[in-house]
């Protein structure tokens, strides 16, 4: 059939048209529709259910913004900080008998966060406040060595400075200071009190330097036994080798470096 013949029985009507004879349907209907109904329905209670506990959890634990943040646990509770490798850097245990911190630096800062008023690692612990109390009756306890610019007690308070069973130092490379503005210095040891200059001099400054009976009592002899009872007037004396002993006063000094005192070992 060429162009022309189409056209002509186009024209004609002799053509037949395409016909539809069948209906689809389209939507669920039946068992899929209320199985979606269903569906719907559970996802809308799960909705809801989780919505309540949320707020449950919320006021339960005190999650508000108004009030502080509460943890609670019959045991211990840990916060624990990772990095991206998913290794722990940094852990916070809070237990019944103590709080344990494990990582490289603990540190805790003023409330303006300006300043670090204490700080720990591995080689030191660093305080940065301006005092440092100590309220305990046995002090402070200090296994090694210390090292600070000033140490003073309060007002109403004594300062005491103690090694029960070792040798207490003091060291400067510039001088030691001990001062006591209204009160008295006593210094006291089981053994020898030794105070050493080794460039310089030692200088008692006082209205009164008072030694007590502690002195031993030198150029004495059986004879002069009623002598020295009355005696009441005694001589400072030093020995060469850096003893001190009392001597009664005379006319002259009898101060002698062969005096008994000087001999004792």
């Amino acid at each position: 059939m060429n162009e022309e013949q189409y056209v002509l029985e186009a024209q004609s009507g002799h053509l037949q048209q395409p016909r539809c004879d069948a209906v689809y349907p389209v939507g669920l209907y039946g068992w899929r529709k209320r199985f979606l109904y269903f569906f719907l329905s559970l996802l809308l209670v799960i909705m809801i259910v989780n919505l309540a506990l949320t707020v449950w959890i919320v006021k339960v634990m005190n999650f508000t913004v108004a009030s502080p943040l509460v943890v609670w646990s019959d045991r211990n509770v840990t916060v624990n900080a990772r990095n991206d490798q998913g290794q722990l850097t940094g852990q916070l245990t809070v237990g019944p008998d103590s709080v344990e911190a494990q990582c490289q630096r603990f540190e805790v800062w003023s409330r303006d966060g300006g300043k670090v008023l204490f700080s720990v690692d591995e080689k030191k612990i660093s305080v940065g406040t301006d005092t440092v109390r100590v309220t305990g009756s046995d002090g402070g306890v200090f296994g090694h060595s210390v090292e600070t610019p000033h140490i003073q007690a309060d007002a109403s308070q004594d300062l005491k400075l103690e090694s029960p069973t070792r040798t207490l130092t003091m060291e400067a490379p510039r001088g030691v200071e001990v001062t006591a503005a209204r009160g008295k210095l006593k210094a006291t040891c089981r053994k020898d009190l030794e105070l050493q200059s080794t460039e310089g001099e030692i200088f008692l400054d006082a209205n009164t330097i008072r030694l007590g009976s502690f002195l031993p009592l030198g150029v004495y002899s059986p004879s002069s036994d009623a002598a020295s009872q009355k005696q009441t007037v005694y001589e400072l004396c030093i020995c060469p080798n850096g003893k001190l002993y009392l001597s009664p006063a005379g006319s002259s000094s009898s101060c002698y470096s062969t005096s008994n005192v000087c001999l004792w070992n």
